[in-house]
């Protein structure tokens, strides 16, 4: 009888919190304003010479993270690869 008692509070904390956060979330389309944003629209182009603002934070703003990022899932995947080892054909 303990068991179910404490399965149902678990499942009402769950909901409590799945709709606590569904009312606080950020409707679509209406982020909030950010000083860097105003930054990059202004001076990405003249900085980076890109028309694309995305393109110019993800490249030049961001360039070094981007690079890091690239690197460590290069590294994962070449690890995965060595983890799997060689399937031999046995024919």
């Amino acid at each position: 009888m303990i068991g179910e008692k404490a399965r149902l509070a678990t499942i009402a904390v769950f909901l409590f919190f799945l709709l606590a956060a569904a009312l606080l979330i950020h409707p679509a389309g209406q982020p909030g304003n950010a000083a860097m944003d105003d930054y990059f629209i202004g001076n990405g182009q003249a900085e980076t010479g890109s028309n694309n603002i995305v393109t110019s934070v993800v490249f030049d703003y961001r360039g070094m993270d981007t690079l890091i990022e690239a690197s460590v899932l290069c590294a994962a995947a070449t690890g995965v690869f060595l983890a799997m080892g060689r399937q031999k054909d046995e024919e």
